[in-house]
Order: C-alpha cells, then sequence, then structure tokens
C-alpha cells in the first residue's frame, strides 16, 4: 500500500512536470501482480485526482489560452472516448507496439520546438503575416494531432502528456509553461473521460484499493509538481521532458 500511494505520489509529481507518471504505476501495479488491463484502468481512475491538483496550480498559465482550448477540448474528449473504447476491444499488443515509436517522434518535436517556431516565426514575419497568429492550417493541425493523442491516452495514458507538448510545441508560439498548463487540462479531461467509461463498463475489473491509493498520493503529488514546476526556466523544463521521457523510452523497450 505504501509503495503504490509513494508511486501516485511520483507519478502526480510528474505528471505536473512532464506527463508520462503512468510509467510508474503502471509497472508497479504490474509488478505487484495485477493484469495489464486492470492496471491501466485501475490507474487511470487514480491519476485523474493529480489531474486536477496539477492543473489548478497551473490555472494562471491557462489565461488567454481559451480561443484555442475551445477546438482542442472537444477533440480530446472525442478521442479518450475512442481509445476507452478501444482498450475494451482490442487485444492490448495493438497500441502498446507503437508506443515506442510515438514517444520517440514526440522527443524529437520537444528538443526540436523552439527552431520549428523561429522558422514558424521568420517565414511569417518575411511573409508580412502575424507571427503570433494561428492560422486555420496549424489550427485544424492542432486539433487533428490533439484528437490523436487523446485516443492514444483513452487507450494507455502513458506519456501522453509529452506527446501533447511535442504536437503543441511544434505548432504554435506559445511559451513552455503556457503549453504544460494547457497539456495538464488537456490530459486530465482525457482520463477523465477514461476513468468514466472504465467505472461504467468494466466496473468489477478496476481494482478500487489501488485506484485510491494512487489518487490520495497523486493529489498531493500533482500539487507539489505544479508548485515548483512553475518556477523552472523553458530550458530546464525541456530538459526535465526530456530526461524522463528517455526513462520512459528505455523501460518500455527493455
Amino acid at each position: 500500500m505504501i509503495v503504490i500511494a509513494l508511486a501516485g505520489f511520483g507519478a502526480g509529481a510528474i505528471n505536473a512536470l512532464v506527463g508520462s507518471g503512468t510509467l510508474i504505476t503502471f509497472p508497479t501495479l504490474v509488478a505487484f501482480g495485477y493484469p495489464p488491463v486492470v492496471a491501466t484502468m485501475s490507474n487511470a481512475v487514480g491519476l485523474v485526482a493529480g489531474g486536477v491538483s496539477s492543473t489548478w496550480g497551473y490555472r494562471r498559465e491557462l489565461r488567454g489560452q481559451w480561443d484555442r482550448l475551445r477546438w482542442q477540448i472537444p477533440a480530446s474528449l472525442a478521442g479518450a472516448g475512442l481509445g476507452a473504447w478501444l482498450l475494451l476491444h482490442l487485444p492490448e499488443k495493438a497500441f502498446v507496439t507503437i508506443v515506442p515509436v510515438l514517444l520517440a517522434l514526440a522527443l524529437i518535436l520537444v528538443v526540436a520546438g523552439p527552431r520549428i517556431q523561429a522558422w514558424a516565426r521568420e517565414r511569417a514575419e518575411a511573409q508580412g503575416r502575424d507571427a503570433e497568429h494561428v492560422g486555420p492550417g496549424r489550427m485544424a493541425a492542432l486539433t487533428g494531432g490533439t484528437f490523436a493523442v487523446g485516443v492514444y491516452g483513452g487507450y494507455f495514458t502513458a506519456a501522453q502528456g509529452i506527446l501533447l507538448v511535442g504536437v503543441m510545441g511544434a505548432l504554435l508560439p506559445e511559451s513552455m509553461q503556457r503549453m504544460n498548463a494547457a497539456k495538464n487540462l488537456l490530459s486530465l479531461l482525457v482520463n477523465v473521460v477514461a476513468a468514466t467509461a472504465y467505472t461504467l463498463v468494466a466496473f468489477d475489473r478496476i481494482s478500487w484499493a489501488a485506484a485510491g491509493l494512487i489518487a490520495v498520493g497523486s493529489l498531493v503529488g500533482g500539487a507539489v509538481g505544479a508548485r515548483y514546476g512553475r518556477h523552472l526556466s523553458p530550458t530546464a523544463l525541456r530538459a526535465v521532458i526530456v530526461v524522463v521521457g528517455l526513462i520512459g523510452l528505455w523501460r518500455l523497450l527493455f
């Protein structure tokens, strides 16, 4: 019980900063003998609490983003619903096999994000356009990318935050802290949809004891992660994302 609660705390803190806390709690539950699907569903239910505390901790950075989030939020909700349905109907290996590829791509986008943004800014200025304006094409790509990450998050949840930051970093002229705030909100919504679907359809397959321990731990961890993560520089936050992502990638592969 103590180990699972501590794993929940670590996952909540890392989710507030990066978004791959499932890579702590999921292997922990499996190591204690929980079947993978049971671990996935129990984990998704438990981490909702951490998503609430981390999103609240980053609430100031969400200001001014609602014109874009009004498109991203429905995309995340729809994607999460489809992903949860897939978990309940498809073999587990169907998505797990592509997780390392998606995570590696996301890390490349996180690292290349500043250069992509600089290139987009220079191009916009050369064409006499507002560099900070997100046009219909980029908005459509952002919405589609958010939907795809939502599907993945509803199915497996691990590292969806890194995927979101990678997509937003490649398409948006935003700071890392503001993208992190949006990532926390969208990841929370995906977890809420997935947890609701699992509860309604597979109530008896969820370990409520494990979910409760993860919820308590992640609630505290999310608040702690948001408090200290807000003071990190963009470079430091990007470095944390890459390091945790590489550790997660190594664990998934080996």
